[in-house]
C-alpha cells in the first residue's frame, strides 16, 4: 500500500520509487493538487513544454474510452522521449481506464491524476493505495510550519531575508490554497528586489492592502447586517484572487475578537483596547461590539466555523458556502428582538 501523507509528499514526489509510473493526487487544497501534479509530471519528461512529451486529458474522455489511456500510455513519443499524462479527474470513474495499465504497465510513461476530495472508500483511491506501482498523495491546506518553510525558501531564491514581525503577518494571510499563497510572495518578491530585506511595510503594502480591503468589508457588512455589502465585496474579493477559506478565517478571528471584547463590555470592564490602533476598521469593530450580544456572537462564531469545515469537505462549494455563512451573519445582525442586554457598570451586581 502506497498512501502519501501530506506532510511527506513533496520529500517523496522528490525521489520516487523506480517502479511507480501511476500517481493520484487528491486533497482539498486545489493549489496544491495542481502544484504537486504538474511538479510530478514535469520530472518525469525532459521537455515539460513538448506536447509529445506531456500530454493532457480530461477524465470524462478518458472513463468514456477506457482503452484510449493505454494507448496513448504505450504510444512512443515522436523522438523517443520519456512521456506524461496528465488527466483531471471528472465526475465519472476512471478505475476501468486504469486497472489494465495496472496488469501490463507501461515503459516510459508516468500518468498523475488530479483528483478533489476523496473518501478512503473511493474506488480510484483504494485502487492506487493497494499497489507498489502507484502512489496516492494526499494535499491538504499548508499548516504553520509549511507556510513558514515556504516563506523561507522564497526569500533565500530571492537573495532577501524577512523581519520577524514581517514574516509573522505574512504566515497569517498564507495558507489556504497553494496557488494563491505562491502568487502572494511572487508578488512580495518582486516589490521587495532591491531592499535586501523584507519588511513589515511591504507586507502590509503588497499583500495585507490587496487580500484585506475587500474581506474587510464584506465582514463588517455581515456583522452590520448589510447584505448587498457581503454580497458586493464578497463577490469583489474572489475576482482578485481571494479565497473563500481566508474570508472565513479572517471573519471567524473578527467573530472571536468580537466575542472576547464584548464579555468583558458585558462585565464592565470596557473594550479591553480590542480594536487596535484605531481607524475605519476600529469604528466598525466597536459599533459590532456595542450592537452584538455575547451570546449571538457565540452563535456567529459556530456559524462562521461549521462554513469552514464544510469548504474543507467541499471545496468546489466554498465561495458559496462562505457567502452563504456571512448572509447568515447578516440575519442575525438585522433581526429584531435581539435582547442585547447593556453593559453593566464597574460595582453593579
Amino acid at each position: 500500500m502506497v498512501a502519501i501523507k501530506n506532510a511527506e509528499a513533496e520529500r517523496f514526489i522528490a525521489k520516487p520509487p523506480a517502479q511507480t509510473f501511476l500517481y493520484l493526487v487528491f486533497g482539498t487544497d486545489p493549489g496544491l493538487i495542481s502544484e504537486r501534479a504538474h511538479k510530478i509530471a514535469a520530472n518525469a519528461v525532459d521537455d515539460p513544454k513538448d506536447s509529445f512529451q506531456l500530454l493532457r486529458l480530461s477524465g470524462d474522455d478518458i472513463a468514456a474510452d477506457p482503452l484510449r489511456l493505454a494507448d496513448e500510455a504505450n504510444a512512443v513519443p515522436m523522438f523517443g522521449n520519456r512521456k506524461a499524462i496528465l488527466i483531471q479527474a471528472q465526475g465519472k470513474s476512471l478505475v476501468p481506464a486504469i486497472e489494465p495499465l495496472l496488469q501490463a504497465p507501461p515503459e516510459d510513461c508516468v500518468i498523475v491524476i488530479e483528483a478533489g476530495g476523496l473518501k478512503r472508500d473511493s474506488p480510484l483511491r483504494k485502487l492506487c493505495e493497494g499497489t507498489k506501482l502507484a502512489a496516492a498523495i494526499e494535499c491538504y491546506p499548508d499548516s504553520a510550519r509549511d507556510i513558514a518553510q515556504l516563506i523561507d525558501a522564497e526569500c533565500d531564491e530571492a537573495g532577501l531575508t524577512i523581519a520577524p514581525d514581517a514574516k509573522s503577518l505574512l504566515a497569517s494571510l498564507l495558507g489556504q490554497d497553494r496557488l494563491t499563497t505562491r502568487a502572494e510572495l511572487d508578488k512580495l518578491m518582486l516589490f521587495a528586489h532591491g531592499d535586501g530585506r523584507i519588511e513589515l511595510s511591504h507586507v502590509e503594502t503588497i499583500v495585507a492592502d490587496a487580500s484585506s480591503l475587500a474581506l474587510d468589508d464584506a465582514i463588517d457588512g455581515a456583522f452590520l447586517g448589510r447584505f448587498a455589502a457581503v454580497e458586493e465585496t464578497a463577490a469583489r474579493a474572489f475576482s482578485e484572487g481571494a479565497d473563500a477559506n481566508l474570508l472565513l478565517g479572517t471573519a471567524l478571528r473578527h467573530a472571536l475578537m468580537l466575542h472576547r471584547t464584548r464579555l468583558a463590555m458585558e462585565a464592565g470592564l470596557g473594550s479591553g483596547g480590542g480594536f487596535g490602533g484605531g481607524g475605519r476598521r476600529s469604528g466598525a469593530s466597536e459599533e459590532q461590539a456595542r450592537d452584538w450580544s455575547s451570546t449571538r456572537l457565540a452563535k456567529a462564531v459556530t456559524i462562521i466555523a461549521d462554513a469552514i469545515g464544510k469548504i474543507r469537505r467541499e471545496p468546489k462549494l466554498a465561495e458559496i458556502a462562505a457567502v452563504r455563512a456571512l448572509w447568515s451573519v447578516a440575519l442575525m445582525a438585522r433581526s429584531k428582538g435581539n435582547g442585547i442586554p447593556s453593559p453593566r457598570k464597574r460595582g453593579e451586581g
